[in-house]
């Protein structure tokens, strides 16, 4: 794989003088981050500061953030010092953005680089050789085990599945429906909330968008449930005939609780939608990088069904993939932005990082490190069984795995998945001094996203020794 970037140096970058400084800023901030070894509480001295600078975050937005996140701009790998100077592990890095956590020098070193690129945001008509590294290497990387042969770059993942989905409309002649799982999670703008299925993401939203919901696998009825999703949408292709422009999949989902399927399951979907010409379109926003390949569809033996293909949060920048033929026609898609210097800049040092350090396949640290997640989930569950009583699905069916994931996407099930108590835990472990999240809609889940390019095995015993603590107030 060619790289402009290694080929062609800036020669800022290049000079030995400007190499001594970057070196030295990055042992400025490790000696910084020494004291920074585990969770601690708050600083009383601090609190009146960052109480003063929390109403100011409510005055701004019109409402305060989700958790009461502030940073200081500090952290250590899998902690973050927060503005009141406690330090928490951050087991869900804004949502699986920060792979390598905080502070890691290897993304300070690019970020700093990028600082000496004459721009600070690149797009559609200003853009300078890195973007155009980090598309080749998606290209590259995908077109190991697939047919994809391109790559647009934009600035969220929200606007990669934008892209997507106008890619697979116009190659269907406008066809105005979408096929998509039950439970999935596309974005927030006007078209993805719609596609989303969660009703409070499109309060007040006009219903303008065509959406025809899928099971997702169901491994309590095992081989039945791939007979009767493939049943569904052929139901739907007999229904409206020529009318959809792609079925959206996440092969992990996301939002939806972390919900995992065998290949056989999308293999018996995706070639349904290719004898009926329907594009399939492999939403990789949250999974990607996280599974035991790059690319979860590499995993899952998937490549040659996939049209399109998005992927973004640990990325930095983010891209919508597709095949030769689904390549749009001048002027669909484009962009004043695409992503700034440094997002490629410490993207590209990110994908270096997971190509070449050992994180993939059976036995990398991808896996490793979803293994001791689950040994010491499943010790706590056994220790603790009536905090982990049984759960039930949306159906009320017993059977829910009380642990589940894959990769660095790691979620457990206490309290039954109640929404109420599974909050307040949530907020517990916060106060505790872990970050986590939630993910499902009924049971719902408690949602880790380690930063698995700096996270060890031997992290989760703190971790867990916290997630106990709080589990028992």
């Amino acid at each position: 794989m060619s790289d402009p970037i290694s080929a062609l140096p800036s020669p800022l970058a290049a000079d030995p003088e400007v190499a001594r400084a970057v070196d030295a800023i990055v042992a400025r901030v490790r000696a910084a981050q020494a004291s920074i070894t585990g969770a601690r509480p708050a600083d009383p001295a601090r609190k009146a500061a960052f109480d003063a600078a929390m109403q100011r975050t409510v005055e701004a937005r019109g409402r305060g953030p989700i958790l009461p996140y502030l940073g200081s701009g500090m952290g250590n790998g899998p902690l973050v010092e927060l503005l009141d100077g406690s330090v928490k592990w951050d087991m869900i890095n804004g949502i699986g953005v920060h792979m390598f956590g905080h502070g890691d020098p290897r993304m300070v070193a690019a970020a700093v680089r990028a600082g000496l690129s004459d721009l600070c945001m690149q797009g559609n008509l200003a853009s300078n050789q890195d973007s155009v590294a980090f598309a080749e290497f998606l290209v590259a990387e995908a077109r190991r085990s697939s047919r994809i042969a391109h790559c647009f770059v934009t600035n969220s993942g929200c606007m990669a599945n934008e892209s997507a989905l106008k890619v697979c409309m116009q190659k269907t002649g406008g066809a105005p429906r979408i096929i998509a799982f039950e439970g999935c999670f596309v974005g927030r703008s006007v078209t993805m909330s719609q596609i989303g299925d969660t009703s409070a993401y499109r309060q007040g939203v006009p219903l303008s968008t065509l959406v025809d919901y899928m099971p997702f696998y169901d491994p309590l009825m095992g081989p039945r449930s791939i007979e009767m999703a493939v049943w569904h949408l052929k139901q739907y292709i007999h229904r409206y005939p020529g009318q959809h422009a792609c079925f959206v999949m996440e092969l992990v989902q996301g939002e939806g609780g972390f919900n995992t399927a065998p290949r056989e399951f999308f293999v018996a979907l995706m070639e349904t939608c290719k004898a009926a010409g329907i594009p399939v379109w492999d939403d990789e926003v949250q999974s990607f990088g996280r599974t035991t390949s790059m690319f979860a569809f590499e995993a899952l033996g998937l490549g040659q069904h996939v049209d399109v293909v998005t992927v973004g949060k640990m990325t930095q920048a983010c891209a919508c993939l597709f095949v030769a033929d689904m390549n749009p026609k001048p002027g669909l898609l484009s962009g004043t932005f695409t992503a700034s210097t440094s997002a490629f800049q410490v993207g590209l040092e990110a994908l270096r990082t997971l190509h070449g350090g050992g994180y993939y396949g059976p036995e990398g640290r991808n896996a490793r490190l979803h293994a001791e997640f689950r040994r010491q989930a499943e010790a706590l569950v056994a220790k603790h069984p009536d905090r982990f009583p049984e759960v039930r699905d949306q159906f009320g069916r017993p059977g829910v795995a009380k642990v589940g994931g894959v990769g660095g996407m790691c979620r457990l099930t206490p309290f039954g998945g109640e929404k109420e108590r599974v909050l307040k835990f949530q907020a517990d472990l916060f106060a505790e001094g872990v970050m986590t999240f939630y993910c499902g809609h009924g049971p719902y889940h408690l949602r880790m996203l380690p930063p698995i390019g700096v996270m060890q095995p031997e992290h989760w015993g703190p971790v867990f020794e916290i997630i106990e603590r709080a589990l028992l107030k």
